[in-house]
């Protein structure tokens, strides 16, 4: 099983990208956002069953969203993607003034 602790800032990077990939596409997810790395993690976590994750069939591409693959999340996945969005809003939220004096 998978902690945010065990998971490197890009795996956790990534996660978050699909994870709105997800959520915003329906699960299309345009790969231009994606290095080499971001792939071969990708077609890991698909063989691990963490996020399953393929390739469209050509003629199913949708040309306006450039869509190549697609993704599915596990339940694993889905709650690690939770937590993330949450820590990551908290590290970030430090560093806001409105954070520190309040909102009116």
């Amino acid at each position: 099983m998978k902690t945010l602790k065990s998971m490197t800032k890009d795996e956790r990077s990534l996660l978050l990208y699909l994870e709105t990939r997800a959520v915003d596409y329906g699960g299309k997810v345009d790969t231009r956002h994606m290095n080499k790395e971001d792939m071969e993690l990708a077609k890991q976590w698909n063989q691990e069953g963490f996020v399953r994750f393929g390739r469209i069939k050509f003629h199913d591409i949708d040309t306006f969203t450039k869509s190549t693959h697609w993704c599915e999340f596990s339940d694993e996945a889905w709650e690690l993607a939770h937590k993330e969005k949450r820590a990551r809003y908290e590290r970030i939220a430090k560093t806001l003034v409105f954070g520190k004096v309040g909102i009116n």
